[in-house]
């Protein structure tokens, strides 16, 4: 068969669709097919599969429980709550009236730049965004509409009691369609190289030493002309890695969590059964 008569990636795709999917999970081996034949690459993939999570999930899945919120009382002065604001380093605060069921609105931390401007008879009060409240079995396709409808980008959950039973950002929902969301205060900035995940898993920084690794999993990764765990990737693949993407080594699942043209930052490493 020559190029002119190679069927092109718009056949090849339609070929393999034409088994009609009876289910979700037939469709989702559908897309996985697809993938194996190099007709969508990971991301893509990851990406719908992660769309059609949202539609079934519901915020108590993903939400900040209450106990590990990050509030700022009403009543303690400005000078009091900067420093955790600083600490935490979010963007956005619910701010309570002593009570953590009584949320009365959101502050922006860059709203205190007035503050910090000098502003006479600065009050928190006149600073505060209305807060949205959800109850905790709205869908995540529910919810992210009604964010960009709205434009708001956190939202009180509440049980059915009418408490408060934890938050949810817009990065949250965003993060189930695409995979984490890092930024500069996230786990690159993280003191530890290893950090532990759920169910057995463990997030790896790209530079930590293969040395370190072996240390730390009594494992025996073998050490070439790289001396990182990203590097140890990069040349089994023999290329850089896409998001996403996966590579067994030694017993060991190494699936890429972010990383962009230049480099591999971060890491999910797990042990194959």
């Amino acid at each position: 068969m020559n190029a002119t008569t190679r069927p092109g990636l718009v056949e090849r795709l339609a070929t393999l669709l034409l088994r009609e999917p009876r289910d979700r999970a037939q469709l989702i081996d559908l897309l996985r097919a697809a993938y194996e034949h190099n007709l969508i690459d990971a991301d893509a993939l990851s990406i719908i599969e992660g769309a059609m999570t949202v539609s079934e999930t519901p915020v108590r899945e993903i939400m900040v429980p209450r106990a590990k919120m990050d509030v700022i009382d009403i009543h303690s002065r400005i000078e009091d709550f900067i420093p955790q604001i600083i600490a935490t380093a979010h963007s956005r605060f619910p701010v309570i009236d002593r009570n953590r069921d009584d949320v009365i609105g959101i502050l922006l931390a860059k709203d205190l730049l007035r503050y910090y401007a000098g502003e006479e008879e600065f009050d928190v009060r006149e600073m505060l965004r209305a807060a949205v409240f959800i109850p905790e079995s709205k869908r995540l396709n529910v919810l992210l509409r009604e964010f960009r409808a709205s434009r708001n980008h956190m939202a009180i959950v509440v049980d059915e009691y009418g408490g408060v039973a934890g938050l949810v950002t817009i990065e949250d929902v965003l993060e189930q369609i695409v995979g984490d969301i890092e930024d500069e205060y996230d786990f690159d900035e993280a003191s530890d190289n290893i950090l532990p995940e759920q169910g057995g898993r463990y997030r790896v920084k790209a530079l930590t030493q293969i040395a370190d690794l072996n240390a730390a999993f009594d494992t025996r990764f073998p050490e070439g002309e790289y001396d990182t765990v990203g590097g140890m990737i990069i040349a089994q693949l023999g290329r850089l890695p896409k998001r996403g993407e996966s590579v067994i080594i030694e017993g060991y699942r190494f699936q890429v969590l972010r990383a962009d043209s230049r480099r591999v930052y971060t890491l999910l490493m797990d042990k194959t059964k």
